[in-house]
């Protein structure tokens, strides 16, 4: 009980004292909702309680990382949703179709047509081969620490770009709420996530991640809903008065496509050109089955049946949620855009930053109490999501780089999990200071660059490792690091960064997404290398590839499943 009262006293602690430090500035932000609050504090309670329970639940690291492999399909496809739907997909898509109109349909396909990739090449796979990570089944029959070592570092990456995106979201949100400065609003997020991942693992993880798929699904159906009934739920004249009101808009955006003639329906708001087009949707199509946080998920239930059901039903979730995204992003469109109370006139950008139009949606629709619940539920959809990511990359750490790359797997399980509370303290520090660094960009785009790393650097070596024969450590390890270099490289070369970050004019890589290149040159390297690698080691590997199939379709060996 007195570690439940010790993460009770570090987070409302810190709340105090932030709000003591900023009370001047809270003077000069946006009034205080008590609702919200209200909520805020007792979903916070509720998921501490959780953490409490999940701790004394944990005692192996089977339990840390995969939540014992007890959890159902349907539980874990819920899971999965509160996991995938993150503050990318109901603040930033919104947001994205809100600012750029037909365009912002790119992300919303994107992310939901990456999971028949998921459901039909790899989920039995990988419940079949892995047991916590996806490094596992990468280095199934391949060198170990090698091939963990790229793959911890592909995670870390992938990791860090989506809890900036996350940690953007969530400093934006309590900034609204609360009218803290944006900095403290980052720390108590920070905290929490530390709490969740630190104490409980996957158990608390999971339940978290469940509660808060069903809040989000009610409360984006509903917002939904109530923007349909303004216009008699006539999706023509929906539309068409949202195009309407783009006129007597008072942001800059919006401004700027009517005096250019602009139609926000038509395509090329967000893409001008094919390389650009097609290179964000391989990112956004095969990042999905490169994230580490999801494909973690495949490991809590018990055997390869749980796993497919797992992706049916994420992905009827999902896709359910990313139709509510488009219709709330052209709700705020008609209800918000023209409404002064939410613009402030001066910038010419949204009152709270441009990621707030679900949020401001939901005060127009609803008032001040559906306003303080979907800001409630948007917070639980940032936590939920911050303490999968968080879990992910300290398993990496721990599982992959010390357990298994550096101690060659002789490691007691206590010390194990000791390594990864540390680095999800350490997680959550680089996290808090990155998304303060990147407090004004579009937090559906940073996840976007994510999915650039993940389609580049973990994909290609996880699809071939289960498809391919001939891979071998050699290609994987040469491919991999082409994959992870270059979008590491083209991304701090691109306007993101380079421009708007770094302060320089002009960006030396054109584009914005570089998984076009970055996914070629990885399968390439994979490949090539792979062909040239006539090694005693590449031949033993190439001869463990039957053993690995007969694993993958039959789960005879399978890790902790409970009908082999």
């Amino acid at each position: 009980m007195s570690r439940f009262l010790w993460c009770l006293f570090v987070v409302f602690g810190s709340f105090y004292s932030s709000t003591g430090l900023a009370a001047d500035a809270a003077a000069t932000e946006s009034s205080v909702n008590i609702t919200a609050i209200i909520m805020f504090f007792a979903f916070v309670a509720v998921t501490l309680g959780i953490t409490y329970w999940a701790a004394s639940h944990t005692k192996s690291t089977k339990d840390f990382y995969a939540a014992g492999g007890g959890i159902t399909g349907f539980q874990n496809g819920l899971a999965i949703a509160g996991d995938y739907m993150s503050a990318a997909s109901f603040l930033g898509i919104s947001a994205m179709v809100f600012a750029r109109g037909y365009d912002g349909l790119i992300y919303s396909i994107g992310f939901l047509v990456g999971w028949p990739i998921i459901l039909f090449l790899m989920a039995e796979q990988l419940r079949n081969l892995g047991r916590y990570t996806f490094a596992d089944i990468v280095s199934f029959r391949l060198a170990q620490a090698p091939i963990r070592t790229l793959s911890a570092l592909g995670t870390l990456f992938t990791v860090i770009l989506y809890l900036i995106a996350q940690m953007v979201g969530a400093g934006q949100l309590i900034r609204t709420l609360f009218g803290l400065p944006y900095e403290y609003a980052v720390i108590i997020v920070g905290a929490l996530m530390i709490l969740y991942v630190a104490f409980g693992g996957m158990i608390a993880t999971t339940w978290v991640q469940i509660i808060k798929a069903c809040l989000l699904l009610t409360g984006a159906t509903f917002i939904a809903l109530s923007a349909l009934s303004h216009t008699h739920f006539d999706l023509e004249l929906f539309f068409r008065t949202a195009l309407e009101s783009i006129k007597s808009s008072g942001l800059a955006n919006h401004k700027k496509v009517v005096a250019e003639g602009k139609d926000i329906f038509a395509p090329g708001g967000l893409v001008t050109d094919p390389i650009s087009a097609i290179s964000l949707g391989l990112a956004l199509m095969f990042g999905t089955a490169g994230l580490p946080h999801i494909l973690m998920r495949f490991f809590t239930v018990p055997n390869a049946k749980e796993a497919r059901k797992s992706v049916f039903y994420a992905t009827g979730f999902i896709g359910y949620f990313y139709i509510l995204t488009f219709i709330i992003g052209f709700g705020a469109v008609m209800m918000v855009a023209p409404n002064a109370q939410y613009v402030d006139l001066a910038q010419g950008t949204l009152a709270g930053g441009n990621n707030m139009a679900a949020i401001h949606l939901a005060h127009a629709t609803g008032g001040d109490l559906f306003l303080g619940f979907i800001s409630a539920v948007a917070f639980a959809t940032i936590l939920a999501v911050v303490s999968g990511l968080t879990l992910a990359g300290a398993s990496a750490v721990s599982h992959d780089l010390f357990a298994n790359a550096i101690c060659g797997g002789k490691v007691n399980e206590q010390t194990e999990m000791r390594v990864s509370k540390f680095a999800a303290l350490a997680i959550g520090i680089v996290a808090i200071f990155l998304g303060i660094q990147f407090e004004k960009q579009n937090v559906a785009f940073m996840v976007g660059l994510a999915f650039a790393i993940a389609a580049s650097a973990n994909f290609p070596i996880l699809f071939l490792s289960i498809h391919w024969k001939n891979l071998t450590t050699r290609g994987a390890m040469i491919g991999g690091s082409l994959g992870l270099i270059t979008t590491v490289v083209m991304v701090v070369l691109s306007k993101t960064v380079w421009v708007d970050v770094l302060g320089n004019k002009t960006a030396l890589f054109p584009y914005k997404d570089p998984a076009i290149f970055s996914m070629t040159l990885a399968f390439v390297g994979c490949w090539l290398f792979s062909k040239l690698d006539n090694s005693p080691r590449a031949a033993a590997e190439r001869a463990l590839f039957e053993a690995q199939s007969i694993r993958c379709e039959s789960g005879i060996g399978a890790a902790g499943s409970v009908n082999h």
